[in-house]
C-alpha cells in the first residue's frame, strides 16, 4: 500500500473579545481558486477543507454568498481529483450567539452540522472539531481566546462541550450519510521536566489525550482523569455520555515548535 499525501488549509477563525481573527481572508486564499490547483500539483488527494460555521452561519442564518463560494471551491477540489475532509470549527468558538462555555454549544454545532451534510451527502471525512483540547486550554484555561476563562472548570466546561458537540455532529452527519469519517485532530507534543515537577508532568501527560480517550469510551471511573474531571465541575452524566463511544476513524496528531513543554 502506497503512502497518501493529505493536506490542509490553515484556517484559524478565533474570536478575541469582540475582534475576529479570520486566517482564510488575512492569507487571501478565499480570493484564489487555484490555490486549489496548487495543492493538486503537489500530489495531494485528500484535503482538509474548511466549511466554517463562524464564517458560513455568523447570525445563525446561512450566508448564502459564502455558501455559494463553497459550492463552488468544492466542485473545482473535487475536478482536481481530491477528497474534502470537512472542517466546522477551528481554533473558535462559534458564531456570535454561542461560546464553548454555552450549555446549547453542542447541539447547535449538531445542527449544522446536519445541514453541512444535507447539502453536501457526498463528503465522507468531517472534523467538526479541530484540536478540542488545545482550543480548550487556550480559551478555558490560559484566556487567550473567547470567552477568555482562566479556570480548570472552564477548561473542562469547553473540553466537554466540544467534544459531545463532536459526537453530537457525527451522529447527525451520518444520520445523511452512514459511512461518513471521523477524523480527529490533537497537538500531539511531549512533556518533560525536572524531577521536582513529576506529579505535574505526569498529569499533564495524561491530560493531552482526553479527546482521544473521552471519544474513546475510555474515561471510566477509574481513569486517571476521572477525579479531575469531577473535581473540576463534570458531572457523572456529563462523562457516562461517553460512555456509548464514538472513536475516531483517523487520527491526526499535529505537532508545532510550541508543542513540547
Amino acid at each position: 500500500m502506497r503512502p497518501e499525501i493529505w493536506g490542509g488549509v490553515e484556517c484559524t477563525c478565533n474570536r478575541v473579545h469582540d475582534r475576529w481573527f479570520d486566517q482564510i481572508t488575512r492569507t487571501g486564499h478565499d480570493h484564489r481558486l487555484d490555490d486549489l490547483d496548487r495543492f493538486a500539483a503537489l500530489g495531494i488527494r485528500t484535503l482538509r477543507f474548511p466549511l466554517l460555521w463562524e464564517r458560513l452561519a455568523p447570525s445563525g442564518a446561512r450566508d448564502d454568498r459564502l455558501v455559494l463560494g463553497a459550492d463552488a471551491r468544492l466542485a473545482r477540489l473535487t475536478s482536481l481529483g481530491m477528497r474534502p475532509i470537512a472542517g466546522l470549527v477551528h481554533h473558535g468558538s462559534g458564531p456570535r450567539y454561542t461560546s464553548l462555555l454555552d450549555p446549547d454549544f453542542s447541539r447547535l454545532l449538531a445542527e449544522y452540522a446536519r445541514a453541512i451534510a444535507e447539502r453536501y451527502p457526498w463528503i465522507d471525512a468531517y472534523t467538526p472539531i479541530n484540536e478540542p483540547l488545545t482550543t480548550a486550554r487556550i480559551s478555558g484555561l490560559y484566556g487567550h481566546w473567547y470567552p477568555h476563562a482562566a479556570s480548570d472548570r472552564a477548561f473542562v466546561r469547553a473540553l466537554l462541550n466540544q467534544l459531545r458537540a463532536t459526537v453530537l455532529a457525527m451522529r447527525a452527519v451520518r444520520e445523511v450519510n452512514p459511512t461518513a469519517q471521523l477524523v480527529q485532530t490533537e497537538d500531539a507534543g511531549s512533556i518533560d521536566g525536572a524531577p521536582a515537577l513529576q506529579p505535574q508532568i505526569d498529569f499533564e501527560r495524561h491530560r493531552q489525550w482526553l479527546t482521544i480517550d473521552l471519544l474513546a469510551g475510555r474515561v471510566t471511573r477509574d481513569h486517571l482523569m476521572w477525579e479531575y474531571l469531577r473535581s473540576a465541575g463534570a458531572t457523572e452524566h456529563d462523562l457516562l455520555f461517553f460512555h456509548d463511544p464514538l472513536p475516531p476513524d483517523v487520527v491526526g496528531l499535529n505537532y508545532y515548535v510550541t508543542s513540547d513543554r
